[in-house]
C-alpha cells in the first residue's frame, strides 16, 4: 500500500457509539456506510486505525446483566468487563462491515480488533468525586441498599428520574497493548482499537504490578486522541452524529465551523460554547491532538458524511 506524494500516512478515525445507533441492526447498517469511506482511505495509500464510542452499547449490556440478575439470579457484570464485551462485539460489527467492503473491491487486506486496556492513575481525582451515570435506574430505597452492601459503589439521583450508580472518569495515561496495535499496523493490518476509551485498569502492586480493572470510563475522545498521539498519526477524525461544530448550536443564531485554529477552538470551549458531555471533549481533544505535534489535524464531522468528510467536503478542521 504504497503512499501518494502529499498524503497523509497514518490516520485515526474515531465513530462515535451513538452515531453508530441504539441497537445491533443499526450498528450493522450504519457500519456498512461507514465502510466504505474508510476503505476509500486506504485507496489513498493511507494506513488507518479505528476506534469507537460504546455508550449505548455498554449501557445495554450492562442493563442486560442487571435484569437478568434481578430475575433469574444471573450473576452481576461489573463495568471493566461490559466494556471488554462492547469493545468486542462492536469490533466483530465493524470487521464484518470492512471485510464485505473489501469482498466487493477485491482486496485481501487484514482487518484486526484489540481488545484494549489503558491505564490510569489510582489517584486521579476523578476517583473521590465520581460523576459520570452508568447502568440502570434504581428507587431511592434501592440505591441505599446497594450501597450499604457495596460501601464502594455510589448512587446519585439522576435529574429526577430515579437514582444511578457514577463511577469516574479519569485521564488515560497509557495505552497497555500499545507494543501489539503497533505491530499489527507495521505488518499492513487495518486496526480496532481503544474502543469506548479503553477499559481502564490499574496496577495492582499486591500482584507483582500486574494491572486490575477498575470501575470507571474513560472519555472516549480522549482516549482517541492519546491513541493517535501513540500511533504517530497525521490525522485524527472524529465522526458523531452532527456535520460540524458550531456556536450557538441550536438557537436561530447557529452558526456552523468548518475552519478553526486550536487556540480559536480553545477560546469557544472556554467560552462555554460546546455542550459539556457532547462536543467540547471532542473538541478538547482535537486541540490537544493538533497542538501536539506540528502539521497535525482533527477534523470533526457525521458518521453518515464519513465519505465527505475524509475527502474534506464536510466537517471542522482544528490545526495548529
Amino acid at each position: 500500500m504504497s503512499k501518494p506524494l502529499g498524503k497523509p500516512d497514518r490516520i485515526v478515525v474515531a465513530l462515535g457509539g451513538n452515531a453508530l445507533g441504539n441497537t445491533p441492526a443499526e450498528q450493522i447498517e450504519r457500519v456498512n456506510n461507514a465502510a466504505h469511506a474508510l476503505l476509500g482511505l486506504i485507496e489513498q495509500g493511507n494506513e488507518i486505525i479505528i476506534t469507537h464510542g460504546n455508550g449505548p452499547q455498554v449501557g445495554m449490556i450492562q442493563n442486560a446483566f442487571a435484569a437478568a440478575h434481578d430475575a433469574i439470579g444471573t450473576p452481576e457484570m461489573d463495568l471493566p468487563e461490559c466494556g471488554a464485551m462492547s469493545q468486542g462485539y462492536i469490533g466483530y460489527h465493524l470487521q464484518q462491515g470492512i471485510g464485505r467492503e473489501m469482498h466487493k473491491r477485491y482486496k485481501r487486506w487484514h482487518v484486526a480488533t484489540v481488545v484494549t486496556q489503558i491505564e490510569v492513575d489510582p489517584e486521579d481525582p476523578s476517583f473521590q468525586n465520581p460523576t459520570k451515570p452508568i447502568g440502570p435506574f434504581y428507587t431511592e430505597e434501592q440505591a441505599n441498599e446497594i450501597m450499604a452492601a457495596e460501601p464502594d459503589k455510589v448512587f446519585v439521583d439522576d435529574s429526577g428520574r430515579g437514582w444511578r450508580r457514577v463511577v469516574a472518569s479519569p485521564d488515560p495515561k497509557k495505552i497497555v497493548e500499545a507494543p501489539s496495535i503497533l505491530n499489527l499496523l507495521d505488518n499492513e493490518f487495518i486496526v480496532i482499537a481503544c474502543g469506548g476509551g479503553g477499559i481502564p485498569v490499574v496496577r495492582d502492586y499486591d500482584n507483582k504490578g500486574c494491572y486490575k480493572g477498575v470501575a470507571a470510563v474513560i472519555d472516549k475522545d480522549a482516549g482517541g486522541e492519546l491513541l493517535a498521539e501513540d500511533c504517530d498519526a497525521d490525522v485524527l477524525f472524529l465522526l458523531t452524529a452532527v456535520e460540524h461544530v458550531a456556536v450557538n448550536f441550536g438557537t436561530p443564531d447557529q452558526r456552523d465551523l468548518t475552519d478553526l485554529t486550536a487556540d480559536e477552538a480553545e477560546k469557544l470551549a472556554d467560552e462555554g460554547q460546546f455542550g459539556k458531555g457532547s462536543m467540547e471533549p471532542k473538541v478538547r481533544a482535537a486541540i490537544k491532538f493538533a497542538r501536539s505535534r506540528k502539521g497535525r489535524t482533527c477534523i470533526i464531522g457525521a458518521l453518515d458524511k464519513a465519505a465527505e468528510t475524509m475527502s474534506g467536503l464536510s466537517g471542522t478542521r482544528i490545526h495548529g
